[in-house]
């Protein structure tokens, strides 16, 4: 069940009474004799169950409650024991949906709503979710925050800085909605991460919060706002789902100029890594059919996208179990290269998980497969994977679709086994080390990037150098660096202690920035010189004589706008528009961008055609 009982109770309520007024409006049949003790019982349960489902949180006794909720007594029930004969009554269920009074009650009637987006590339397709949810019930996009009549703070959990920022927007919210007033009321909503991690907090710490909708209950936010709406009191709903995956809800894109897309491919996530809240703010992993995803994709193609990026909080664990048939990985002996029969071919070597693994299906290689034969002129991306989930399938895939980008993201989090332990993560060091090593056997020019959590529980100085150390080995084309945060319900928060004081955090956070950006700068200056292709993804905010994209490896590069040929053999000159594939020379570098002359117009299929040599984002090879 995913939807709070006591807003439940009084919603049903409003549309059964509007059913039965319809039907009994030539009656003199006192209507309130009918529902008073139907009513009675109703309000009952519901603040009984409010009360009792506060006191936890088990998913099992609310169904188990439920059920047993649904099969008592009925509206009907009191009707026919009401003492009293309803002639020509027609009999409606209460379970039964009422179409015309659902539309009714839940249309937004061109009410506005403004986004306000936190976080991570999950959390910007979250709110494309979102808002084709409301968008098909008759609610409108607001353009700035002044015409908006809704306000939805699409919110990150991660970190206690995310939180801050996201408490100091909704003050500046709470703000306008004063001065707003009756003449205007604007309703305020917290979404995401934090909405399920703080659930009814929030209410009782920001009083102008209206309604709280966790990552599994979008579908609920036209009932919810409107519970807000019409009687002014708050509504939340916040329970996980083992099933949930959107996969019938097509996002809208909130920007429709942009010719790059995520497309969500799994839902949560089964790793419990001793700091992360992700497991506890967005559930279990679960993953969408690959069929839906596909049909997405194709629709993106249409549109013309020309890049989508395949999302999952561990998005190369997807195991699409929707049929019964067995899809397995590549036999052993090629996916391990000879390894002993026993030995699972779906992890990487030497990694190792805390929960079982799910044995069929079909995986993210197959995924892969069939993303990148729809458009070969549409670029393949993803993130976030973990270290675990490489399979030479997955490898040999990136190195030979053209399409598919030479760019792999591998989060580390440490350079320490005993951080590395300590963090649950499944590896040690010289694990991570090996898989680096393979990967640059198979494709010599991927570019690798990174996480690295700093100041973890019980860090030394010695494990801070172990990190520092990796990175330099590496040689990572980007590095994101975040000091460690002790997120409430993780298995950090009941079992390990933060023992590393903020003053250290600070200081090796900057020392793993600093290492990382001169690795950097060397990888980026080795690229002078080359021809890249890259993708106009914008207009450059420092210059409006500047467009900017990105190449096959993710690193941005900054180009003039100067009209260039149309190809590499047509001399005519073209404009350049977002969108464009755009063949530059790099001519010089910083440590994060790339700056180049364009030298004419192509695309995917054209570039991957040319030699060996000049295919792929040809990023300098990492000895």
């Amino acid at each position: 069940m995913s939807t709070n009982f006591g807003v439940m109770s009084c919603s049903k309520l409003l549309k059964h009474w509007k059913a039965l007024s319809h039907i009994l409006n030539s009656s003199k049949l006192d209507n309130r004799a009918i529902l008073a003790p139907w009513c009675a019982r109703r309000l009952h349960l519901s603040n009984y169950v409010n009360h009792r489902f506060d006191q936890f949180e088990d998913t099992d006794k609310r169904t188990h409650f439920n059920e047993k909720l649904e099969k008592g007594p009925s509206l009907q029930h009191f009707i026919a024991n009401s003492g009293e004969t309803i002639d020509n009554y027609e009999q409606v269920s209460v379970g039964e949906r009422v179409p015309y009074l659902e539309e009714e009650l839940y249309s937004g009637h061109g009410r506005k709503v403004y986004f306000d987006t936190y976080g991570c590339q999950m959390n910007f397709n979250d709110t494309e979710i979102a808002w084709s949810i409301l968008k098909d019930k008759g609610y409108a996009k607001a353009e700035s925050i002044n015409e908006a009549d809704v306000i939805l703070l699409m919110t990150c959990s991660i970190r206690d800085n995310a939180e801050q920022k996201i408490w100091n927007m909704v003050n500046i919210y709470k703000g306008l909605k004063r001065r707003g007033g009756k003449k205007k009321p604007l309703k305020i909503g917290i979404l995401g991460c934090m909405a399920e991690r703080l659930k009814h907090k929030i209410l009782d710490k920001e009083k102008m919060v209206d309604l709280v909708c966790g990552p599994d209950a979008y579908r609920d936010l036209p009932r919810l706002l409107s519970v807000t709406s019409g009687s002014g009191q708050s509504a939340v709903n916040v329970l996980l789902s083992l099933e949930e995956t959107y996969a019938d809800v097509m996002p809208v894109r909130i920007n429709s100029n942009a010719k790059t897309a995520f497309v969500s491919i799994t839902r949560g996530c089964n790793n419990m890594c001793s700091y992360c809240i992700v497991p506890y703010t967005r559930g279990r992993e679960r993953s969408r059919p690959v069929s839906s995803i596909v049909e997405e994709v194709r629709k993106l193609s249409d549109q013309g996208i020309k890049e989508v990026t395949l999302l999952g909080q561990n998005v190369n664990s997807y195991c699409d179990k929707s049929e019964e048939d067995h899809y397995g990985g590549l036999p052993n002996s090629e996916a391990q290269g000879g390894g002993s029969a026993g030995e699972n071919t779906v992890l990487s070597r030497g990694f190792k998980t805390i929960y079982k693994l799910q044995s069929g299906g079909r995986r993210f290689s197959h995924l892969l497969d069939q993303v990148s034969r729809i458009d070969p002129d549409m670029r393949v991306r993803f993130t976030s994977p973990h270290p675990k989930d490489f399979p030479d399938e997955v490898l040999y895939l990136i190195k030979d679709r053209p399409n598919i980008c030479n760019k792999i993201h591998l989060p580390a989090q440490s350079g320490s086994t005993a951080m590395l332990q300590a963090m649950r993560r499944g590896h040690t060091r010289e694990a991570y080390l090996d898989l680096v090593h393979h990967i640059r056997e198979i494709i010599p020019d991927v570019a690798l990037t990174s996480d690295f959590i700093v100041g973890f529980c019980g860090e030394t100085e010695e494990d801070h150098r172990d990190t520092v150390s990796l990175i330099e080995q590496v040689k990572f084309h980007y590095v994101y660096q975040f000091p460690y945060s002790m997120r409430q319900k993780t298995h950090a928060y009941h079992h390990l202690k933060d023992t590393v004081p903020e003053s250290v955090k600070k200081r090796r956070t900057q020392e793993v920035i600093d290492c990382a950006r001169q690795g950097m700068l060397r990888l980026n200056q080795s690229q002078i010189g080359q021809e890249q292709l890259i993708l106009i993804e914008g207009h450059s905010k420092r210059s409006t004589s500047d467009m900017w994209g990105r190449n096959d490896g993710g690193t941005k590069v900054i180009i003039p706008t100067d009209p260039i040929p149309c190809s590499e053999l047509d001399p005519s000159l073209q404009e350049l528009t977002i969108g464009d594939y755009v063949v530059v020379k790099i001519l010089s570098a910083n440590s994060q961008t790339l700056f180049g002359q364009p030298l004419y117009l192509s695309n995917l299929v054209d570039y991957a055609s040319k030699p060996a040599s000049l295919t792929k984002s040809r990023t300098a090879l990492v000895s």
